[in-house]
């Protein structure tokens, strides 16, 4: 039978009277008419494609009221879909129809519809419930069913990934309108399909799309649905496109940020080697290579530190996290990398440069005298009472307590290398008592100096009981101020590690002064950043490591 070849041009009725009779075909007669018209089809809606890429979606309605008719047909049929791009121009067809901001019932109802049909048209599983009216094509192809449909879909998402590079490479950047529409009724369409492995590439593409919009041209419902499967580690992106995801949404950075607080303080870890390697693995100290992204995380992390009246499990967190971070952005190519200033931008640069200096960057015997310097600058800025103000104060300080294992060293060098201690001792009073005004911070120097006093008199002693260290415990147990006994807590605890006579009763003494002052966290928090320093950067006292290692054992169990 000759069949009718002319085709007028975009004759939405002669398209829409073959979708009905192909629907109902059932003859081999019919499916041959079927197959004969596929490549008139495809051009047919092609020219629909670029017809309707340059109107605006109810206009386009509004002037081919048969558009939704035909397009909704012809995507449930099989011999449609499975010929050449037929089904890339379906989809972008109906990307044009989509409007990202509907104004009324009407608009709501056809977004709805389409974003259906498009879940359709990515989606294996609805085409599976159709199995008997493709199996003959499908057969015909040579696949089995779970085949065909696997390929189907990894060309349909092959197909729109080259769609969108090509666009950017060509400089055609879909910056809003109804390019913005179609780019966002792609990332909506996604949203069932997000943790299907085949839909990573697309994902991605997504994610890296800069259309040169002013608002965002993805739907926040795909943004969300992908860092939640991203969290939930459903997915596996490259880190490019996670950090694109964070840049673009700050809510997905927000929730990225307190889901890994919430998972470092809900399960158990035992050596921050563990801390390290959770946070390594969110992502989060890469990410923050960007300034925009660090300051957030930090604004973050700052928040979750007032709430928690300053932890030492938070503490040693954010220090842990400025560590990695400091780690990845020295491994950033030198093009790429932002000077260390963007990250602090606020404060003395001259002390966040001594701060930033790692201490491996020096030599040992160099450490006493560049802690000097450190707290030269702080007492300086400090001390000033005609300027700073109490945010002013506690920005200073929190600045300082990223960099945590500077004050573990100065704690440390107090009792192991000959120093001037004063300059240590107030680095370390103001760490643990950053509120006290000059007065008050003049009486915990008073107090911290006592106590340094009396275990540097013990140091060289071989034997020792807990009674020697009475005057010291004293301290701890009966002042006023806590901060004062946080800071003779941990001079009587690096006293047990790094003395010989502290060796002997080390166990003995710390269970007493824990128990007498509710401090296990606060000890173990200390004993496990000593630890951390110590497999990074050795010590060559082995009973010091002995001693550690049997404290921490202990300490974990109790606490």
């Amino acid at each position: 039978m000759a069949q009718d070849t002319t085709v007028p041009k975009l004759d939405f009725e002669y398209w829409l009277d073959k979708a009905i009779k192909w629907g109902q075909a059932t003859t081999v007669e019919s499916q041959k008419d079927v197959c004969l018209h596929l490549p008139q089809l495809q051009e047919f809606l092609h020219q629909v494609y670029e017809t309707l890429k340059h109107m605006d979606s109810i206009a386009a309605i509004q002037q081919f009221p048969l558009i939704g008719q035909l397009l909704g047909r012809l995507c449930w049929n099989p011999f449609v879909m499975g010929y050449d791009e037929s089904q890339k121009t379906l989809m972008w067809c109906l990307y044009c129809l989509y409007s990202s901001e509907p104004q009324n019932p009407v608009e709501l109802k056809a977004n709805s519809w389409i974003r259906s049909l498009l879940c359709h048209l990515l989606s294996s599983s609805k085409w599976g419930s159709n199995e008997a009216e493709t199996s003959t094509f499908i057969s015909a192809l040579g696949y089995t069913s779970a085949d065909y449909y696997c390929h189907l879909v990894k060309n349909m998402v092959l197909s729109l990934v080259a769609e969108l590079r090509g666009n950017q490479i060509n400089g055609l950047s879909m910056q809003g309108g109804d390019s913005g529409n179609r780019v966002n009724a792609v990332s909506l369409s996604c949203l069932p399909l997000i943790t299907l492995p085949d839909i990573t590439p697309l994902l991605e593409t997504l994610l890296l799309y800069q259309g040169g919009a002013s608002k965002e041209i993805l739907s926040s419902e795909f943004l969300e649905a992908v860092n939640d499967a991203f969290l939930k580690k459903k997915i596996s992106l490259p880190e490019s496109a996670v950090f694109s995801l964070w840049l673009r949404h700050l809510p997905s950075l927000e929730k990225a940020t307190l889901h890994l607080l919430d998972q470092l303080v809900s399960i158990q870890l035992n050596s921050l080697e563990e801390v390290a390697c959770v946070i390594k693995d969110s992502l989060l100290p890469q990410a923050a290579s960007h300034p925009a992204i660090f300051r957030i995380v930090n604004e973050i992390f700052k928040n979750v530190l007032l709430e928690t009246d300053g932890t030492p499990e938070v503490l040693t967190i954010i220090q842990v996290f400025t560590q990695l971070f400091l780690q990845s952005h020295q491994n950033e190519i030198k093009q790429h990398k932002f000077p260390l200033k963007a990250y602090f931008p606020y404060h003395h640069q001259p002390l966040v440069t001594a701060l930033l200096r790692h201490p491996c960057e020096l030599p040992t015997t160099h450490w006493s005298q560049h802690l000097k310097h450190i707290s030269d600058m702080l007492k300086a800025l400090v001390e000033d009472t005609n300027t700073i103000s109490v945010a002013d104060l506690f920005e200073i300080w929190f600045l300082v307590a990223h960099f945590g294992e500077w004050l573990d060293i100065a704690a440390e060098q107090l009792l192991k290398a000959p120093v001037e201690p004063d300059a240590l001792l107030w680095l370390l009073a103001f760490y643990y008592c950053p509120q006290n005004e000059n007065q008050q911070r003049t009486q915990t120097m008073v107090e911290a100096q006592a106590v340094y006093s009396h275990l540097m008199m013990l140091f060289s002693r071989t034997v020792l009981s807990i009674k020697d260290l009475e005057a010291a415990v004293h301290t701890v147990t009966n002042t006023e101020q806590c901060c004062n006994r946080h800071l003779t807590t941990h001079l009587l605890t690096n006293f047990m590690l790094f003395s010989s006579g502290g060796h002997m009763i080390a166990q003995e003494f710390i269970y007493h002064i824990t128990e007498a002052t509710d401090t296990s966290k606060e000890v173990c928090s200390l004993l496990t950043r000593t630890a951390y320093r110590i497999n990074h950067n050795g010590e060559e006292n082995q009973r010091t490591v002995r001693v550690l290692n049997d404290l921490l054992q202990k300490l974990t169990v109790k606490v």
